[in-house]
């Protein structure tokens, strides 16, 4: 059988790879003989599903790889957590989850969940099988597992996706109405430039009249348009497609976009804000689940979207392993914000560095709203300035031919 892991060597260095073994136990023991520690192991999901029949394959797809969508996790953790609240069993509460369980994939998974924890496994090392648990989760439920407070565990998951799902609602909201108001605006100059422009220039032609410069520009412009619409389409077709590949596939670009966003005005804070809020939420649950300090960071770091605030928790955390208090770690990076920097110290001093975690996630979190707001309040004007300029433009392109038009007529007259 083959095995897909993820392991540390002696330098703390993160590893990944495939493994062959006969087990899974077998599987790790190789990996501790070539000086590695296993954190995440799992079966690759090609000798998983053999023996399955093509018509089931065909209907479900490959569940290991699939991903889970959060209002789902959302909705498995708050009912396993009432259900084992309520005094339910495991077993009890994962049959009912699969009764009640519509899609056929959903379905699938909790089904297999279930027969590895009629085998033995812990639900922790059942769930590890499916890329669409992120690791967050799964060492939350460890730990619950570890200290029996399991139904604590899905009600911490629960939090922390129902808080995630509001923030990446909130990132979502913030740039749709400007990226709208945008299109907007594109979409006015192609139909003043495009459409009412031409209705003009036949006119003046026919007149004879000198036509002044602001009008000569925008009538060649909307040449072009007309011309070359097509060559245009291609031209940001082709731009498109290499952002997108470099976003997915340069690393060094993926950074630049990474430190660009932050600096952007309006919108920097909002993305700095976001990323802060969900790392800081992130390791005040992990912390008070009792979860290693540095398996704590290094889980919330994954979870960090941007990509160069990610980075600077990286290097926290290494100075960390060396001994280096968090808030002194912290202070080295100006990302993150002084009264965090003194929260953190103040929760390290105190022992609650969970309770000042999570103060600050709640703080970033509404600061991310007033920033929000404020973008939204500020791109109004702007916009509406914008959209004012570009149809005053056009318009007093149209008119400044006709006071040319008039003295032609006098002279012919």
């Amino acid at each position: 059988m083959k095995f897909k892991y993820v392991a540390m060597n002696a330098r703390n260095q993160k590893k990944e790879g495939q493994i062959e073994a006969e087990t899974q136990n077998q599987a790790v023991s190789i990996l501790r003989e070539k000086g590695l520690i296993v954190q995440d192991i799992s079966q690759i999901s090609g000798d998983s599903d053999a023996g399955k029949s093509i018509w089931q394959m065909d209907m479900t797809g490959d569940v290991h790889n699939k991903k889970i969508k959060k209002k789902t996790l959302l909705m498995l953790f708050n009912q396993l957590g009432m259900m084992m609240k309520a005094g339910i069993n495991l077993s009890m509460s994962m049959q009912i989850m699969i009764d009640s369980e519509k899609d056929p994939a959903m379905k699938k998974i909790l089904q297999e969940i279930n027969e590895n924890l009629y085998n033995g496994f812990t639900l922790s090392q059942a769930m590890k099988n499916f890329a669409g648990f992120p690791g967050v989760y799964l060492s939350i439920i460890e730990a619950g597992e570890a200290n029996g407070r399991l139904d604590n565990a899905f009600q911490q998951c629960a939090l922390i996706c129902r808080k995630d799902i509001a923030l990446s609602g909130k990132l979502r909201s913030a740039f749709t109405y400007p990226i709208f108001l945008i299109v907007l605006v594109i979409a006015l100059i192609v139909i003043l430039c495009g459409f009412v422009l031409p209705t003009f220039k036949d006119t003046y032609g026919s007149m004879g009249a000198e036509l002044p410069g602001l009008t000569l520009a925008l009538m060649a412009f909307s040449d072009i348009l007309l011309g070359y619409w097509w060559l245009i389409i291609i031209v940001f077709a082709v731009l498109a497609f290499a952002f997108v590949t470099l976003k997915k596939n340069n690393p060094d670009f993926q950074m630049l976009l990474a430190k660009v966003s932050l600096k952007i005005p309006l919108v920097g804070p909002i993305v700095r804000q976001g990323a802060l809020a969900r790392f800081c939420r992130l390791m005040s649950t992990l912390t008070d689940a009792g979860i290693p300090i540095h398996k704590a960071m290094a889980l919330a770091r994954d979870a960090v979207p941007n990509l160069y605030v990610k980075e600077q928790v990286q290097h926290v955390l290494d100075d960390v392993q060396i001994g280096v208090t968090i808030n002194e770690a912290m202070a080295k990076h100006p990302v993150f914000d002084a009264i965090l920097v003194s929260m953190v110290r103040v929760g390290e001093e105190s022992g609650m560095l969970g309770d000042s975690l999570f103060k600050m996630a709640e703080l970033f979190e509404e600061q991310s709203d007033e920033s929000t707001q404020k973008l939204t309040d500020a791109m109004t004007p702007i916009m509406t300035v914008v959209i004012g300029v570009v149809v005053g433009t056009v318009v007093v392109a149209m008119i400044l031919p006709m006071f040319g038009i008039y003295t032609v007529i006098d002279n012919n007259t």
